[in-house]
């Protein structure tokens, strides 16, 4: 499973953890201005926003699990098993394949307002990229510096809601996710007072007891309530180096561990890796499970105007810095 979370400092932060068994080989990718973008239902986009995130380049497609673009807009796709349902083409929609819903929005809007117009003509379908690809069951959330939202296709039809905590996990549905935040509304970062009763001489042991109740579980639900919380209540310095650190530190609080999630017998999910993309500058961190060093592509250092994609393979194995 997976978790997205937005972040704002002196620049705007984008990004989430991919929680999974296997790895498709997963590249940071840079899609530049003139490389052609080709749609399933006919359209091909010549010229578009360059966009940088994580992919998994199939026959010279980017299967983008999160992106950004020059413009500062993110978007990332999380599992939603069991709930997403896609539709038939409609010819009086804008159809697009679920595979091709990043590069689709992002190659064109630059804000999440303007996302939101596009989305009001949108008709997700469900065809597979490949025999070997087929399509996954996603829902979405799209932000940038100002607001998010997320985009759920389900059995009713499509669902655009705003996204005022900031953060996306995987099921239930999102109205659901924030729903449940009403169970957790007593906890703060601050210490508790004895409301129990008066008559009682209840005392604080320990720092940190006002989150008590905080869930810590893996479950999906868990996992929206508590990066909510963190991400709400996180205080940072304005520098790079402060907020970059500060969001891995928010979505490191919903890391999975490989061995405490058994998918199949000796079948692990685990966090493949975790991003973090300063939508101002263009700039994507990520982390590996075996790499907790910070790496960085800069957007803005390649040839925005080129047309061929630029991939950077992942820097997977631990790098451990020696003092003596």
């Amino acid at each position: 499973m997976c978790t997205a979370a937005t972040y704002r400092t002196h620049s705007f932060y984008f990004g989430r953890t991919l929680d999974y068994e296997d790895s498709y080989g997963e590249e940071v990718t840079i899609t530049p201005r003139a490389h052609p973008l080709r749609f399933r239902a006919g359209e091909t986009l010549e010229r578009h926003y360059a966009m940088i995130g994580m992919a998994h380049v199939a026959d010279g497609y980017p299967l983008y699990y999160d992106a950004v673009n020059e413009k500062g807009l993110g978007m990332a796709g999380l599992n939603f098993v069991g709930n997403a349902v896609y539709q038939e083409p409609k010819p009086e929609r804008d159809n697009v394949e679920t595979f091709e819903f990043i590069p689709w929005i992002l190659s064109r809007c630059a804000t999440v307002e303007e996302a939101r117009a596009r989305l009001g003509r949108l008709n997700l379908t469900g065809g597979s990229f490949s025999a070997a690809l087929p399509a996954a069951r996603l829902h979405w959330i799209i932000a940038d510096r100002d607001g998010a939202i997320v985009v759920e296709s389900v059995k009713d039809g499509l669902h655009v809601y705003d996204n005022p905590a900031g953060v996306l996990a995987n099921n239930p549905p999102f109205d659901a996710q924030m729903f449940n935040l009403n169970n957790y509304m007593a906890l703060s970062p601050c210490q508790p007072q004895n409301r129990f009763s008066s008559r009682l001489n209840l005392e604080l042991y320990s720092r940190g007891m006002g989150a008590l109740g905080l869930p810590g579980d893996l479950s999906s639900q868990s996992r929206f309530v508590r990066a909510a919380f963190v991400r709400l209540n996180s205080v940072s310095g304005d520098s790079e180096e402060e907020s970059v650190s500060q969001f891995f530190h928010i979505l490191n609080s919903v890391d999975q561990q490989r061995g405490c999630c058994e998918v199949a017998p000796g079948v692990y999910e685990y966090t493949i890796y975790t991003s973090c993309c300063n939508a101002d500058r263009g700039t994507y961190y990520y982390t590996t499970y075996d790499n907790h060093q910070i790496s960085a592509v800069d957007l803005r250092r390649t040839d925005l105007d080129g047309a061929d994609l630029i991939r950077y393979p992942l820097i997977a194995g631990e790098q451990i810095r020696f003092q003596n």
